[in-house]
């Protein structure tokens, strides 16, 4: 009998690129996950494009149709839920994911950071790297919490800054590096490689997962 995929649910408000690379990944064969619904908080997010072409579900949920930051992530963790889903990726979301989902799903909430955490937090990773002048940026992978990127690391990747990069050729460098950090982190999800010790995370050996 073949081995159950991991179902994935992902949080957008914007593009959807990082969303589009592990669409890709899973159709490709490099996951043992496929994208079961995609959420938005915008309407107009392209991602949710992305989505309806791939043929997953996409739904919009509007913050303004409920009272209160609570009840918006209670709505969030009963659509994840209504598809089943085994693990949250929040791919470019622009918001804080509240207690309703993490609780739902522990230690099973991904995000991605275009910065190596703990430097530059926040939602301008790329921008603050590029003007504090560092020579050494990166992508952070890292378990969601109630606080903005500060949940165990799981993976990170280096980036360059060379002499003749400009804001744009690093910002492209930073998002290539998404794209294969993201896929490979949710592959080893997928496969039971990841382990919360404390403040850090171990990945286990390819033979030790399932």
């Amino acid at each position: 009998m073949p081995e159950k995929r991991m179902r994935v649910g992902v949080l957008i408000s914007g593009g959807g690129t990082n969303l589009q690379a592990i669409i890709d990944a899973s159709r490709a064969g490099r996951l043992d996950a496929d994208v079961a619904v995609v959420i938005a908080n915008h309407e107009g997010a392209y991602g949710l494009e992305r989505a309806r072409k791939a043929h997953i579900p996409a739904v919009w949920l509007d913050r303004a149709a409920y009272d209160t930051f609570s009840a918006y992530n209670h709505a969030i963790r009963l659509a994840f839920e209504e598809h089943e889903v085994d693990l949250v990726v929040m791919a470019g979301y622009m918001r804080l994911l509240g207690t309703e989902v993490l609780n739902a799903f522990p230690n099973r909430v991904l995000n991605i950071h275009p910065a190596l955490l703990p430097s530059f937090p926040g939602s301008s990773g790329i921008r603050d790297a590029w003007d504090y002048g560092v020579k050494i940026a990166g992508v952070t992978v890292h378990f969601a919490n109630e606080k903005f990127d500060e949940g165990p690391i799981i993976a990170q990747e280096a980036v360059s800054i060379e002499p003749d990069d400009t804001i744009e050729t690093f910002e492209a460098k930073i998002h290539e590096a998404e794209y294969r950090l993201y896929p490979q982190v949710i592959q080893w999800m997928a496969r039971g490689r990841v382990v919360i010790e404390g403040r850090g995370t171990t990945i286990l050996p390819q033979s030790a997962g399932r």
